[in-house]
């Protein structure tokens, strides 16, 4: 088996890209309430703090930090994975790209910088206008506590800078 370097620092934030392998499939956004369901179960396995995510039809991704102490994130990916796949492949058949693509956050900017690429992907593939027309988004999120106005990613209105586990 093929052992892909990966950098574990426990308790450090991660972007993360996460594919399907039908990528015309709508499959994540058809089932968002199982994939949900599948990472809040995930969650208690592998503690971690969402700092911003989007689902898209056949990827998404998500800027994560996890707990003190933890770096198994190639655990929590299988455990969101397999229990999607549960829930939806009937056939049994996984539904995933058996990777993912990782990046660790190494300060203020970088983090800034991922969290405003994962809620401008949705305008950026074309599946809408505007950030805020995406309802799979931490986007809404940011905009209720004040982060960001709605017409972030429209006017070009900069993502102010973030500190993770706040």
């Amino acid at each position: 088996m093929v052992r892909y370097r990966r950098n574990r620092v426990p308790g450090a934030t991660y972007f993360f890209t996460v594919t399907l392998r039908d990528r015309n499939s709508d499959l994540l956004v058809r089932h968002v309430g199982e994939l949900r369901t599948a990472w809040r179960r995930a969650h208690e396995r592998y503690p971690h703090q969402v700092v911003a995510a989007v689902v898209l039809p056949e990827h998404l991704h998500a800027v994560i930090t996890m707990a003190e102490g933890g770096c198994d994130y190639a655990g929590l990916w299988r455990e969101i994975k397999k229990g999607f796949t549960r829930r939806v492949a009937h056939d049994g058949q996984s539904p995933w790209q058996s990777r993912f693509w990782e990046h660790t956050i190494r300060n203020e900017r970088d983090l800034a910088a991922h969290v405003a690429y994962v809620h401008v992907n949705p305008v950026k593939h074309g599946v809408v206008a505007r950030a805020v027309d995406w309802p799979h988004s931490t986007f809404h999120r940011y905009v209720r506590a004040g982060l960001v106005a709605m017409d972030w990613g429209t006017e070009g209105v900069e993502l102010p800078s973030l500190r993770t586990g706040e």
